[in-house]
């Protein structure tokens, strides 16, 4: 008897960014609208972090209904059907429930049923590893076209009265599509993890804790030096490996779009990997606040949105935070 032979999917040589989509906290928060709880003052957290304002979403406005208003978006502009969609992915550390998949709810919703959907946990570094996995899915035939959503409602887990993080968070998504491409599109991601930190961003307790009447809600907390350090000095060796990877150098790109965390931690990632002047920095901190998974697709939005890149441009998106967990590739702006 002969041996049958399997069938696999035909892969696709290159993939890209079609599209982007954006959605933002409903609310404007301000400095001073913050600073009273935790002794602070507008000066000392715009010197500190860059930021003037935060966007944050009201009560009635949850991050499913951000989450859906963006991917509508970067479908409409992507010029597809929701139907077309062969995966939903969606980074969040913020979905209210620890089960079903927030990814699934949103294919739904969308109209994308019954595309695969999961989750995505890798924090501030969730929408970047999103990219690398859509890549992935498309190159390899799996999917024709991915949806990738970053998105969160940080304002559901903050403490008004901490000082190491809640006043840097905001809340929206952002939602990119990536598909096929006749050229290359999505360069190789570098991305991994450092669990030796694990315990530098994270929650102030369990859901177990909670449970047992142990602990207060949990909230975000972090150890902000640790952290500055090591955005600041590790993740540069991976901004700088991202290029190499790819074929390309700081002079070839027109954007650098790193996680919003900090306007000195972006600064600093920017003069050491020496950008010249041409090339646009996103700092949509300043106005958005850090946002998370959501932070990277929504800042570049923001600059193409603006005009301040144009489409066909190169882009070098990184994302990096709690895990702590990082992932960096050159992406062709859409």
């Amino acid at each position: 008897m002969t041996q049958p032979v399997l069938k696999q999917y035909a892969p696709v040589q290159f993939s890209r960014i079609y599209a982007l989509g954006a959605a933002r906290g409903d609310l404007t928060v301000t400095n001073d609208d913050i600073a009273g709880p935790i002794d602070s003052s507008d000066e000392w957290i715009r010197q500190r972090t860059g930021i003037i304002t935060r966007r944050r979403a009201s009560a009635n406005r949850s991050l499913m209904d951000m989450a859906v208003e963006a991917s509508l978006e970067a479908i409409e502009g992507a010029g597809i059907e929701a139907s077309e969609i062969g995966a939903v992915l969606f980074s969040t550390i913020t979905h209210p429930h620890q089960t079903p998949s927030a990814a699934a709810l949103l294919a739904d919703k969308i109209g994308a049923n019954p595309a695969p959907a999961f989750d995505i946990s890798a924090a501030c570094a969730g929408y970047c590893y999103g990219i690398a996995q859509a890549d992935a899915l498309v190159r390899s035939g799996m999917a024709k076209y991915v949806l990738v959503v970053g998105g969160e409602k940080l304002s559901d887990f903050i403490d008004p009265t901490d000082r190491t993080i809640s006043f840097l968070l905001g809340d929206g998504a952002g939602a990119a599509i990536v598909g096929p491409s006749d050229t290359p599109g999505i360069s190789p991601t570098v991305w991994g993890s450092d669990g030796s930190h694990w315990d530098a961003v994270g929650m102030t307790a369990s859901l177990l804790e909670l449970r047992d009447g142990t602990a207060a809600w949990p909230t975000l907390r972090q150890e902000g030096l640790t952290v500055f350090k090591w955005a600041v000095w590790e993740m540069v060796k991976v901004a700088k490996k991202a290029l190499e990877v790819a074929g390309v150098t700081a002079d070839d790109l027109s954007a650098i779009v790193t996680h919003q965390a900090n306007i000195r931690i972006i600064d600093e990632l920017a003069k050491q990997l020496a950008v010249p002047e041409h090339v646009v920095v996103a700092r949509d901190i300043i106005v958005t606040g850090n946002t998370s998974a959501a932070s990277v697709p929504l800042a570049m939005h923001q600059l193409l949105k603006d005009g301040a890149v144009k489409s066909g441009g190169l882009a070098l998106e990184i994302g990096f935070g709690a895990g702590l967990a990082f992932g960096a590739q050159v992406v062709v702006l859409p």
